[in-house]
């Protein structure tokens, strides 16, 4: 599955898709941002609830597929900033990190 079709198959929010087509492969729920960088697999939705700029560095280290804000959150404007500038997928749910991460694992396996 892409981001663009698990975004639209979720029904999650599209804050910047710098690679609609990337594929997902899975998912890693965390915020603390060095425990990601060293955790999160390749191709990932990594979802948090963290929103500023490192966000988006940590993305590109961990090269993950795209990052989930969860539980409502929004992308500050230098996170957003950071996603265009380092081709980083930024979506978003109001659901919390647990239920995100559920419907995805669900998704994935159908």
């Amino acid at each position: 599955m892409t981001v663009q079709q698990a975004a639209a198959r979720l029904g999650w929010t599209e804050f910047h898709l710098a690679d609609p087509e990337r594929r997902v492969s899975g998912g890693y729920a965390g915020d603390l941002l060095s425990w990601v960088m060293g955790r999160a697999g390749q191709d990932c939705a990594w979802f948090t609830i963290m929103s500023n700029q490192n966000v988006a560095a940590v993305a590109l280290m961990a090269d993950v597929a795209c990052v989930v804000l969860t539980e409502g959150v929004r992308p500050d404007a230098d996170l957003l900033r950071r996603a265009g500038e380092k081709g980083v997928n930024l979506l978003g749910t109001a659901e919390d990190t647990f239920t995100a991460a559920v419907r995805l694992a669900r998704a994935l396996e159908e």
